[in-house]
């Protein structure tokens, strides 16, 4: 198995974990970047960072891209055409703001991820979403 064949396994696990903001527990709650972490946790063991305190309008109120640059200093950013089940994918959820919204690519046109109000759960990667993908990253191979 590859590593994006664990983190996709993982990620499956955290299906119908409720959604909570800055949570990341599988089973008790977790954003779209708490799902990230947590199956960072599980690949790797400890978190290579861990992020500040961030409200949800956070991206909006900073117009920072503190989400890519993150992604861009832990994982290995590829060409999102080049994305495969089990990397990270990143959406900017309005035109020119800053990226704000993540998931993991799960094969057959979807991607797990976990949004307001509802619970982690795959969601076809439909031309609204593909439209708002802005960057894509496999994980490291060892770290």
């Amino acid at each position: 198995m590859t590593v994006r064949d664990d983190a996709l396994a993982i990620a499956r696990t955290w299906i119908g974990t409720p959604y909570h903001h800055q949570a990341s527990r599988r089973g008790v709650g977790a954003d779209c970047l708490g799902l990230v972490r947590g199956v960072w946790r599980e690949l790797y063991g400890r978190e290579p960072e861990l992020p500040p305190p961030y409200s949800a309008d956070w991206a909006e109120a900073t117009k920072e891209e503190t989400l890519l640059a993150a992604a861009r200093r832990n994982l290995v950013e590829i060409d999102k055409g080049a994305a495969e089940p089990g990397d990270v994918l990143l959406f900017r959820m309005v035109a020119h703001g800053p990226a704000k919204h993540a998931g993991i690519l799960s094969g057959g046109g979807r991607f797990i991820h976990a949004y307001s109000g509802r619970a982690v759960g795959a969601s076809a990667l439909s031309p609204w979403w593909r439209a708002k993908l802005v960057a894509a990253f496999t994980w490291p191979s060892s770290l």
